[in-house]
């Protein structure tokens, strides 16, 4: 089987130790770039609408952040707490890997992942020399990074060396972003250094609804994510609770009533409604039903924004999200990108071909 992976995707499988193999070589057929043991790097959907179209992500129409220079990576590609149905990841247990997929048996240093992630994201965006749409200018200034975020699969605080790892990152002139399920608030409460923004990533209100939706894979999951809530007025760094819109699921009164009391609760920098997309593995557990329209996501906003006193400050119609502000206008943490326009709300039919961590 792995005689029909490239030369280069050969020795990045050899790298992985050889009972994660399986899940590996199925990563590395779906676009993933391995760093390391454990570490992976994928062009996100708009790095390329960024160069070969000039449309950018609803990151860089809030923050500031250059679609075409945002590395989407995680450091935990093998690994989280939670078996949430919405999500798109393949587990090691979807395999009959049998592994403890809660805790790292082996883990890189994190100058290897900081060189190695610059390293991926300049290869991949390489491709784009020659591109007859592609934009020389936004490829050159592609091949230069200035932003990290860590979201793409698995859970990132997972990784021990987090905080050094953000160092390393900051070090080299870039911003991050990490996006966590808020189940490790031990790892979160001892960083010396912060993201230059940290979301909280929710899909439930309670800790009945945490367990039928996200499936914690550790006692006390619920409880832990409480602890987290807790400490986001403790961050000097914008903060963020991002809501995860699935329709029929957790737009209902009592559940926008209990996100709110959520929202009271750590006073977050900002809330993000956005909608849920029907892709990848969660199509097994979910139906096109479960994915929200943007009208859909506009109205959960309101009602939060009214529970709240959150203001609407803004909207993305190609992102599907819409954003709470407790500041008004948002931190711009990078330059912007040319124009900042948004671009045309997609049909549902539209997004079959793009997977999850495209549209997130």
């Amino acid at each position: 089987m792995t005689k029909q992976l490239s030369k280069y995707a050969q020795e990045m499988l050899a790298r992985i130790p050889e009972k994660f193999r399986p899940l590996a070589e199925i990563m590395i057929k779906q676009k993933y770039h391995f760093v390391g043991r454990h570490t992976v790097v994928k062009k996100c959907y708009w790095t390329h609408t960024a160069i070969v179209e000039g449309r950018f992500c609803y990151k860089c129409k809030f923050y500031g952040i250059e679609s075409h220079r945002d590395i989407q990576m995680s450091p935990t590609a093998f690994w989280c707490w939670n078996a949430c149905l919405h999500c798109w990841r393949i587990r090691p247990q979807d395999l009959g890997i049998d592994v403890d997929e809660t805790q790292m048996p082996f883990y890189d240093p994190p100058e290897l992942i900081a060189e190695g992630i610059i390293e991926a994201h300049r290869r991949i965006i390489s491709g784009y020399y020659g591109h007859p749409k592609a934009d020389p200018k936004m490829v050159e200034e592609a091949m230069n990074p200035a932003h990290v975020t860590m979201s793409l699969t698995g859970e990132p605080t997972i990784y021990p060396l987090l905080s050094d790892l953000i160092k390393e990152i900051h070090k080299r002139g870039m911003s991050t972003f990490i996006v966590t399920r808020g189940v490790r608030p031990d790892i979160l409460a001892n960083l010396d250094e912060e993201p230059s923004q940290l979301y909280i990533s929710l899909e439930s209100w309670d800790k009945k609804s945490y367990s039928e939706f996200n499936k914690p894979l550790v006692p006390r999951g619920w409880e832990l994510t409480l602890e987290t809530l807790d400490m986001l007025p403790s961050f000097s760094s914008p903060t963020v609770i991002r809501i995860t819109h699935v329709k029929g699921w957790n737009d209902t009164e009592e559940a926008i009533r209990g996100f709110a009391k959520l929202v009271e609760r750590s006073q977050p920098t900002y809330v993000e409604i956005k909608a849920y997309m029907w892709v990848g593995a969660s199509r097994e557990r979910l139906t096109r039903m479960n994915m929200p329209s943007m009208d859909d996501v506009r109205r959960f906003a309101q009602k939060l924004s009214e529970l709240t006193g959150y203001p609407i400050y803004g909207e993305s119609r190609s992102s599907r999200v819409v954003l709470l502000s407790s500041i008004g206008k948002p931190i711009r943490i990078g330059k912007g990108c040319p124009g900042e326009r948004d671009t045309l709300h997609r049909g549902p039919g539209e997004y079959d071909n793009l997977s999850s961590e495209d549209l997130y």
